[in-house]
């Protein structure tokens, strides 16, 4: 088969040189994009008098008879052919005929396929926007009920300081909310036009890249036609953005895998998210939490590899950017699946409140009250913390905890001590009066989850 390209060679390729070289097994996913820039592009020939309106009209109605198959599955790609574009331009000249060879005046393969990922990523960046969002309500709907239930907070993965689940569930609506508007942010470098840009140097024809911009959504167009089909930026963001996203997952992740287990039995999974063992019937273990954590790598991979294939590239479009497109796609579903999977758990899960609070009775973690006590009766905080290091000692000796000591054990440690101080140790109230803004205080949680409501009504 000639190719299209192929008036400059005198040689054909053999077909595994052909297999090892085309892409079109993979950036068919590009068909939509590449089909509405096309469009896009005709009816700026058109509007510019570079085709007449009846050859731009064939040329149109081609194009709309390929995106009705495209719909249907019903394109048959060919590896001779390439990649997406060359496919489409064959089928559409099978189609009506030579002159869908003219529509591919006035621009290049290079403007196009930076075109159709400015299509695909700006579109899946805003469906990626809705999950996240999804997710966030998930989060409020759980932290909602439960903003006087009490766990166990932890610093080094040791008891450190009751708090109310609620606040530990909105940490991670609010990290979700910078990967929202970080993403919301890339939109304004994201929505930018190559289209027009030609192989490297613009084109000699009469055409007008704002007109067709306008037609396919975007802000405006590149300023500078070599940036125009070299930028990889716009993925790099995305990229750098979704392994963030997919890093606070994985935290959440190992979260969910540890309050699920025997050991903690704060949550359990709905069904619907977990799996059973082959040979021990007793196992409910936490898949898809465990595949959200695996994936991360994937995505961290995806991003570097990126990164490491621009590093060495010089101006303008090199073949090695073909490989910029597999990663993307990768990553673009493994987010989109994790995110959902995310919401479902989330949304199902079922909290145990009665172990979490038995848990906040058995430790050590209301010890920093007893210091801050003693302080705001004048005693230097560090003299404060020197006494309760060394009541703890004393109940670890004895096998108790802090609300197990006598009054008159207590007066011995520091005369400041009084009977309020049971009051004081008890969890509800260690969190209860943490009221600083940002704080776990109750109210501080409640204003909270009011934000965060707010936030997403805006939205």
């Amino acid at each position: 088969m000639m190719k299209l390209w192929g008036g400059r060679f005198t040689k054909s390729a053999e077909e595994w040189v052909d297999a090892f070289g085309a892409s079109i097994p993979f950036d068919q996913e590009l068909v939509h994009e590449d089909i509405e820039g096309s469009l896009a592009h005709v009816s700026m020939l058109e509007y510019c008098n570079i085709l007449t309106v009846e050859e731009a009209s064939t040329i149109k109605k081609g194009l709309e008879t390929l995106k009705e198959k495209a719909e249907q599955g019903e394109l048959d790609y060919s590896v001779e052919n390439e990649d997406i574009h060359l496919n489409l331009e064959k089928l559409l000249t099978d189609e009506i005929g030579p002159v869908g060879g003219k529509l591919h005046t006035g621009r290049s393969r290079n403007d196009q396929i930076a075109t159709d990922m400015h299509l695909y990523l700006k579109k899946h960046t805003i469906e990626i926007m809705d999950n996240i969002k999804q997710l966030q309500q998930a989060l409020l709907g759980q932290a909602e009920n439960h903003v006087e239930t009490i766990i166990p907070g932890y610093t080094h993965l040791q008891r450190a300081q009751p708090v109310s689940f609620a606040h530990h569930l909105m940490a991670y609506f609010w990290m979700l909310e910078r990967d929202y508007t970080r993403l919301e942010d890339s939109l304004k470098r994201l929505n930018v036009s190559p289209l027009g840009a030609g192989a490297l140097a613009g084109t000699t024809f009469p055409i007008d890249r704002e007109y067709a911009a306008k037609r396919l959504g975007f802000d405006g167009v590149y300023d500078n036609s070599l940036d125009a089909v070299s930028d990889r930026d716009f993925i790099l963001e995305f990229m750098s953005a979704a392994s963030m996203i997919m890093m606070h997952l994985s935290r959440f992740s190992e979260e969910l895998i540890l309050w699920s287990s025997q050991e903690f039995n704060f949550v359990e999974l709905d069904d619907t998210f977990a799996t059973g063992s082959s040979i021990m019937p007793q196992k409910k273990n936490p898949d898809m939490a465990e595949l959200v954590r695996g994936k991360t790598g994937r995505v961290y991979g995806n991003f570097v590899s990126l990164l490491t294939l621009l590093k060495g590239l010089p101006l303008a479009y090199n073949k090695d950017m073909q490989e910029d497109k597999e990663g993307m796609f990768d990553t673009v579903t493994t987010l989109e699946g994790s995110l959902k999977i995310f919401s479902g758990m989330i949304e199902t899960m079922s909290v145990n409140t009665g172990v979490m609070e038995k848990e906040t009775h058995s430790d050590f973690s209301n010890a920093t009250e007893l210091a801050d006590y003693l302080a705001a009766k004048g005693l230097p905080f560090r003299e404060a913390h020197e006494v309760v290091g060394k009541l703890v000692l004393q109940c670890i000796e004895k096998g108790i905890y802090l609300l197990d000591l006598s009054l008159e054990e207590y007066q011995t440690a520091s005369p400041l001590f009084e009977e309020d101080i049971y009051e004081v140790l008890k969890p509800s109230t260690v969190v209860g009066r943490r009221n600083s803004a940002g704080g776990t205080g109750f109210d501080q949680v409640r204003s909270a989850i009011k934000k965060a409501k707010r936030k997403i009504q805006e939205k």
